[in-house]
């Protein structure tokens, strides 16, 4: 009688699967249908130009050099292979699975909701100043439509006395003088012998004049950059008044973003297929242009010929882990929400393989293309590369801009390396703010699912309004603050907590039936024991290393205040805060005992799984039977509701 009572309830647990699946089937018939790529290159195409950001142009070269040259290129791929791919292999494959953005997907594991929230908060952050990089860039562009470029003279209204013409002649003027003063105070001090009293304070007043007007001198693409681009104010205390140059272009930069996905992925699935590979060919054309220069080999040699002693530099292996960790796009979001649009039978695995690497050969070959332009910049200077080597805004907004000018035809290279970087800039921009939009969008699908093109104008809106500080005369302080706290220790503390949830609490087995329900096969065992054990190991020595190395906020060497630092800190910690806060509310709104509780809220709900019926069907046929006939399905009430009819099926046999 006991068989009979329990294949009853089997049959009860089987309707009741059924009835429940048909029901969600139901409900989200309900609901427009979420969209997906039209086809495979689409994906590709995206998630090449959204890790591809501007630091594949002005940091990693820049770090090439410091770090020794070629011999960085090893530590580089280590992390790659150990941290870098399988946490992309990771995000690309749940965020498939489930067709969900970063807060939706922790159905799998409702506890840790809050480390979706957390990305999708970094990447509200970053799209607020990233944009503003983009509006620059948009404003380089436009100047750069005359037969003059304005960054190449002195006689502009915004020039000072101290302009000067092209870097050489800096570099030039500079050593000159230098020479001037050594030879003049030698002189002098050998003639103190008898005139020590008189002469003495003679040298010292010249001296002085000699090194004021060296450090005054600046080249007219600087100025041009910090007088009339940003127009600098002395310090954060005085913010100035917005730049109405830089307003316009950010406007214009909000306007491509929203245009490209107010319709969604359909649209920008189109618009990739010329963002991703356009940089690339300008690229191309610069590096052949670039190896033509004088001393352009001289660049490249120090950019390549490795110094091997410096791999024993423990900062060389921390740049590399968070260069790594930076242009993979991990935690950010954005490879989730990528891969969510994607058919389910996509093969992820080979997909996840190829962008990573795709990804770090663009920072390699964009190395050589600035360092070529850099060796040319030290030939015209008559000095080395080190000394004209610079990273950041300094080297895409100054050095670059000031190379280019003396080349022939040199608006229509401007126009080529400033076009180029706006679509760098925008294609990473479509991803942070796509991410952003579909987390509210699969979050409320009932309520906002048909209202994505209001949706995007809120979002774009508001994204726009808080970007206005960073276009202020001393907006570029701001931006500094948002940039060193925003996006440095909080995404290795996001990603780690992702990475045990899922390979501790989730489950590698779990993941890896999964994975096989997609690709029709099992993946490699070796993954099992990278996000288990190598990569969190690995994300934990990073976020360490960022925050040993981190240090207070500094902009041109100018110190920030203690109200700044403070507001730096509070912007980087505040996307950590939903992991705690939200795993604390869920424990303490649950009912049961602290196991029930934890039970409840560390198991897959009953709606987890693919969003296409006939998937789902598939998902819920490879879930085996086990523990005396058990429904593995994930849920946590019906394995619950299985064990109370056990024992009422016992109580009955008993009596």
């Amino acid at each position: 009688m006991l068989d009979a009572v329990k294949m009853k309830r089997d049959d009860t647990e089987s309707s009741k699967s059924h009835s429940s699946d048909d029901s969600i089937v139901k409900e989200k018939k309900k609901i427009k249908d979420r969209e997906g790529w039209k086809g495979r290159m689409d994906f590709i195409m995206s998630c090449i130009g959204y890790a591809v950001g501007l630091g594949n142009i002005w940091r990693f070269p820049y770090l090439c050099y410091k770090s020794g040259g070629g011999a960085f290129f090893i530590p580089y791929v280590i992390f790659l292979i150990l941290c870098g791919v399988p946490l992309f292999f990771l995000e690309a494959s749940y965020g498939q699975f489930s067709s969900l953005s970063p807060i939706s997907v922790w159905r799998m594991c409702p506890l840790f909701k809050g480390v979706g929230v957390g990305m999708v908060m970094v990447s509200a952050i970053v799209c607020v100043y990233y944009n503003v990089i983009v509006a620059w860039t948009l404003y380089f562009l436009y100047m750069s439509f005359r037969a003059v470029l304005p960054w190449s003279t002195c006689d502009n209204e915004w020039n000072t006395e101290n302009c000067v013409v092209g870097i050489g002649h800096t570099f030039n003027r500079n050593q000159d003088n230098a020479s001037l003063g050594n030879l003049t105070y030698s002189s002098l001090t050998n003639s103190t012998t008898v005139f020590n009293s008189t002469v003495t304070p003679i040298i010292a007043n010249a001296t002085a004049a000699v090194t004021a007007a060296v450090s005054k001198k600046m080249s007219a693409s600087e100025e041009f950059w910090t007088r009339h681009v940003l127009e600098i104010t002395e310090g954060i205390n005085n913010p100035g008044t917005i730049r109405w140059q830089l307003l316009i272009c950010l406007m214009l930069a909000w306007l491509f973003v929203f245009l490209c996905l107010f319709k969604g992925v359909k649209v920008l699935g189109k618009v990739m297929h010329f963002a991703a590979p356009f940089p690339y060919l300008v690229l191309l054309v610069l590096l052949i242009r670039g190896v033509t220069l004088p001393g352009a080999m001289n660049g490249i040699k120090f950019y390549i010929v490795p110094k091997w002693e410096k791999l024993t530099d423990y900062q060389v292996w921390g740049d590399a882990a968070l260069q790594i960790f930076y242009s993979v796009g991990m935690a950010w979001g954005g490879i989730i929400t990528m891969s969510s649009y994607n058919r389910f039978s996509n093969n992820i695995y080979r997909d996840a393989m190829l962008v990573p690497i795709i990804n770090c050969s663009t920072s390699i070959f964009a190395g050589f293309v600035i360092f070529a332009i850099l060796g040319f910049m030290a030939e015209s200077a008559n000095t080395s590369v080190d000394k004209v080597v610079s990273q950041g805004p300094g080297l895409t907004f100054v050095a670059y801009p000031e190379a280019v000018a003396n080349l022939p035809i040199s608006p229509m290279w401007a126009v080529l390396f400033f076009l180029m970087l706006f679509t760098i800039g925008l294609d990473s921009q479509f991803g942070m703010v796509e991410t952003c939009i579909s987390a509210f969008l699969d979050e409320y699908p009932k309520l906002l699912r048909n209202k994505r093109t209001q949706i995007s104008v809120i979002v774009c809106l508001l994204e726009f309004l808080m970007g206005l500080p960073c276009i202020t005369q001393g907006g570029i302080y701001i931006l500094q603050i948002m940039d060193w706290y925003c996006a440095s220790f909080s995404l290795m503390l996001i990603s780690l907590t992702e990475c045990l949830a899922i390979a501790w609490i989730y489950g590698t087995d779990r993941f890896y039936k999964d994975i096989e329900l997609m690709l029709g096969h099992k993946p490699h065992a070796i993954w099992h024991i990278m996000w288990r054990y190598v990569t969190p190991t690995i994300i934990l020595g990073i976020w360490l290393f960022s925050v040993i190395t981190l240090g207070p906020v500094k902009y041109d060497g100018k110190d920030y205040p203690t109200w700044a630092v403070g507001f730096g800190w509070c912007l980087g910690v505040a996307s950590m805060i939903p992991i705690p806060i939200i795993a604390i509310k869920s424990l303490l709104l649950s009912k049961g005992t602290f196991r029930e509780r934890w039970t409840k809220l560390t198991t897959p709900l009953s709606s987890w799984g693919p969003s296409q019926p006939e998937d789902r069907e598939r998902y819920h046929a490879s879930l085996s039977y086990s523990n005396g006939g058990e429904l593995m399905t994930g849920s946590y009430s019906m394995s619950h509701q299985a064990n109370i009819e056990d024992d009422i099926a016992k109580s009955f046999l008993s009596t």
